[in-house]
């Protein structure tokens, strides 16, 4: 231990368990093998993270939004070091990343708010989906940082249930005509096109009827459609949602992304790996959140002692390292299986349930680790504890997750 850390921790065992905890890298608390580059990538994203957008954090919380100057600077930033758009072929510009290096990003990226990592991070790989004209439109200018776009699928009556969205899309001539609203439409600025989900009729099923639903590419200005900002959330309150309405709003057949009727292939698997990430993104600030009351466990005296030695604390600690390490392997396993093409809708669901549960208790833990300072705005843990709420939401409820789940188990049985 150097000297340094003993006069941190102390000379004792709990300081040095504590001091060890702290400086553990990604390989070792998730006991996995990482081949170099993706510590290098580990390691890289790590310093990005902690010297350019933690010390933000504080300046965005009380603007509400992350100023136009400081989102550019942050994206020139992630350009420069090659991490925008890391997720798409390197064939188009971008960084070309399997599923597991991407996982690792998640990771450190979700220490801190979407509204600073958004200007960070990756256009969607929906985009993929792009006719040729539509490449030079929206999936290229995305993949340079010069367009953003959204995902509009959740509507007022059409959460956890898709098919009973409302918005519709009517053929006419070469053209088709949306109608219909879109909410919570999240983004970390106000988009530049939207990705819309509308039916665009009807097919018969062995199971009955069924909505076919597609999805179009709309720009913002567009006559017919208009952005508004939605409420404020408590969660993520910085991170921006919007509404979408779409008012006999006509455009070409052109803006079909992909063929008619294949969008919700198209959403399914930007959902199925999207659950991936949040369960990434939750390990992350679960460890951001294990560390900051290690710290506090070990300095924080009360009856002449350090809080940590009190088994009320260490053992809160003991529950938060176990289930971190439990969620950061099942997080791996996903993208592990996701890159050899064996991922399943049941290891995405089983990921995003247990991580973001998970993190609902390491940030209820801290809260009570910390005391009455753990609501206290001088530090960031009831920052962190609010935003972990919605991790639970969004991406699918804790309620879909489990239906998804319990359904693959019962249904080979025929139940």
């Amino acid at each position: 231990m150097s000297g340094r850390a003993l006069r941190r921790y102390g000379n004792n065992a709990l300081g040095w368990i504590i001091f060890t905890a702290l400086n553990l890298n990604l390989g070792e608390i998730m006991d996995i093998e990482l081949n170099s580059e993706q510590r290098m990538l580990a390691d890289s994203i790590k310093a990005f993270v902690e010297e350019e957008l933690m010390p933000l954090e504080n300046e965005v919380e009380r603007a509400g939004e992350v100023s136009a100057d400081m989102g550019e600077r942050i994206k020139q930033k992630a350009l420069e070091m090659g991490f925008y758009a890391a997720n798409l072929p390197e064939s188009i510009g971008g960084g070309g990343l399997d599923c597991t290096s991407l996982a690792i990003m998640e990771r450190e990226f979700g220490k801190v708010t979407h509204a600073l990592h958004g200007f960070a991070w990756r256009p969607t790989e929906l985009l993929l989906a792009c006719s040729d004209e539509q490449k030079e439109r929206y999936l290229l200018p995305c993949v340079k940082g010069d367009k953003v776009e959204c995902f509009a699928i959740t509507e007022p009556g059409a959460g956890s249930d898709i098919m009973s969205m409302a918005t519709r899309a009517q053929p006419d001539g070469d053209d088709w005509i949306i109608n219909g609203a879109k909410h919570f439409v999240s983004s970390h600025v106000e988009p530049d096109f939207a990705i819309v989900f509308a039916t665009t009729g009807t097919d018969e099923t062995p199971r009955g009827p069924r909505k076919r639903i597609s999805a179009f590419l709309v720009d913002r200005g567009h006559p017919g459609f208009d952005i508004t900002r939605g409420p404020r959330c408590v969660s993520q309150r910085a991170y921006l949602n919007f509404v979408l309405s779409f008012n006999d709003c006509r455009v070409n057949k052109s803006q079909l992304l992909g063929a008619e009727g294949e969008g919700l292939k198209l959403a399914d698997k930007w959902i199925k790996m999207g659950r991936v990430w949040v369960g990434a993104g939750c390990c992350g600030r679960a460890e951001r959140l294990l560390e900051l009351s290690l710290d506090w466990a070990a300095n924080r005296k009360q009856f002449g002692q350090p809080i940590g030695k009190f088994q009320g604390t260490s053992f809160k600690l003991a529950d938060m390292a176990t289930e971190l390490q439990a969620a950061d392997l099942l997080v791996m396993h996903a993208a592990r299986k996701a890159d050899a093409g064996q991922m399943t809708p049941t290891d995405a669901a089983m990921c995003k349930l247990f991580a973001s549960e998970m993190l609902h208790r390491l940030a209820d833990n801290a809260v009570q680790i910390y005391g009455g300072m753990g609501l206290m705005e001088d530090f960031p843990i009831e920052r962190l504890w609010r935003d972990a709420r919605l991790e639970r939401i969004w991406e699918g409820t804790s309620e879909i997750q489990r239906h998804i789940i319990s359904r693959s188990l019962l249904r080979p049985l025929g139940a």
